[in-house]
């Protein structure tokens, strides 16, 4: 089709132009809040704000990573602050007080490489039973993360009977002293944190783009009977994605406990909204089949930012709450008009190749 037919089609350039500021809608945000908290909230672009907003931004963004395949896939993971208040707290045991071995007598400590370890390993368990019970159970991803949502919570509440394990500075005989490092350390002067999430985030977005692996999962999110038909093993790539999004929160988990040097049952609460905000207003659509990594930390940028901007400026931590929520909306709404304003642009293309 010639340039000059696309142009002719009713509304062609409009239409065009709208969907590509929708495509960049992300970043027009992302650039929107910091320069209306660079004028609202003092001290808003100083550089130790910008490092404290910077680590902020990771935790969110490693359970938006996460997140973002699950929802690719056409599911969605409500356990994920749960999973970070249970590995948390696993941390904080594991430091504290190793295993005791009922049968010896003897307790066994950990050093911080194999604490982490561990608590990565809890983390992915807890995706392990997220994906049999959507995969081989045929639960509802919704009610099924639900419910694990719950059980892991009271497991952290019941490891310390609802009290925080406190002191994690751990021990040089036992090879724990480093565990404050994980979350309040920096090399080059960039928070540890920062460094994972570069890592993970350039791994991430390698694999969906890069690897049959990610190409399987927006299959499966796409259309799951194709895929399956196709020859793709549907529920291996589900499993992976529970899985990997329960490895983020374990990460989450860990730095959280290493940054307060404490763990609380508590933490993580409400983790996941900010998790499912970022994704969908990074570009990730909650029908599956469409999201990209990228897009995924510019969003999860916005959502820190808005926050702790909205503390600077002394906003209640209720309207904060209000405003999520609304940012979760628009972000749905937005993709809905985005994906209809393609369909339609699409049906145009169709009818001025068929002049």
């Amino acid at each position: 089709m010639s340039a000059q037919s696309l142009a002719a089609a009713p509304g062609g350039n409009d239409a065009s132009l709208t969907l590509l500021l929708l495509k960049a809608r992300t970043f027009i945000a992302l650039i929107a809040v910091i320069v209306f908290f660079s004028f609202a909230a003092p001290n808003f672009l100083s550089t130790a704000n910008l490092i404290i907003m910077s680590e902020h931004v990771a935790l969110n963004a490693f359970l938006a990573i996460g997140m973002t395949f699950v929802i690719i896939t056409g599911g969605i993971d409500l356990s994920v602050g749960s999973i970070v208040g249970l590995c948390g707290m696993v941390a904080g045991y594991l430091v504290l007080n190793g295993v005791t071995l009922d049968f010896t007598g003897y307790t066994v400590f950990f050093n911080t490489f194999e604490i982490i370890l561990l608590t990565l390993g809890v983390g992915v368990a807890v995706g392990v039973v997220n994906g049999l019970l959507i995969t081989r159970l045929n639960v509802a991803p919704f009610i099924a993360t639900l419910g694990t949502l719950y059980v892991a919570r009271g497991m952290a509440l019941l490891s310390s009977d609802g009290a925080t394990f406190p002191n994690l500075r751990g021990s040089e005989e036992w090879g724990t002293a480093s565990f404050p490092f994980i979350g309040a350390g920096s090399l080059f002067g960039v928070p540890v944190s920062i460094w994972v999430l570069v890592v993970l985030g350039l791994g991430a977005a390698y694999l969906a783009a890069r690897t049959p692996l990610g190409r399987q999962i927006y299959a499966v999110g796409g259309n799951e009977r194709a895929a399956a038909l196709s020859g793709i093993k549907v529920v291996r790539v589900k499993m992976f994605v529970y899985m990997f999004s329960g490895f983020c929160a374990a990460i989450v988990g860990l730095i959280i406990a290493s940054q307060l040097v404490a763990s609380h049952p508590a933490t993580g609460e409400s983790f996941e909204l900010n998790a499912i905000a970022a994704a969908v207003l990074g570009g990730t659509s909650m029908s599956g089949g469409r999201g990209k990594i990228g897009g995924t930390i510019v969003g999860a940028f916005v959502i820190g930012i808005l926050s702790d901007g909205l503390v600077m400026m002394g906003v209640s931590s209720f309207w904060q709450t209000v405003i999520k929520g609304l940012v979760i909306i628009a972000a749905v709404v937005v993709d809905q008009f985005q994906q209809r304003l393609q369909q339609r642009i699409a049906l145009q293309r169709q009818a001025a190749l068929g002049r």
